[in-house]
């Protein structure tokens, strides 16, 4: 032992070092599914993903518009009204999911 009282030896850290790389213990880490815009899965999955969000979407957007036109005793016109604004919500949806994330550090 060439120092006393727990001293580290700087070959040690090296030697540590090159050890936990060979056994690929400092490999990068794996990105997660949340680092590929929340997608992670078959296609399948992915495809039943856009569907749901899309149709959600539109039935949310149906029943508020039905619900106030019964509210309100209109005719469909707020049906009319919020179906678009559905159908438009349901791409901003997507458009989130789906966008690729930038990298970098941005304000947020």
């Amino acid at each position: 032992m060439s120092q006393e009282n727990g001293g580290s030896d700087p070959s040690f850290e090296a030697r540590l070092k090159a050890a936990r790389s060979k056994q690929g213990l400092d490999a990068p880490p794996k990105q997660s599914p949340g680092d590929q815009g929340g997608l992670g899965g078959s296609p399948w999955g992915i495809g039943m993903r856009v569907g749901i969000e899309l149709a959600s979407a539109l039935v949310v957007a149906v029943a508020i518009g039905y619900g106030l036109d019964r509210l309100f005793h209109t005719t469909p016109i707020l049906t009319a009204v919020f179906v678009p604004l559905g159908g438009a919500a349901g791409v901003v949806n997507l458009w989130r999911v789906l966008a690729p994330k930038q990298s970098g550090s941005g304000n947020g």
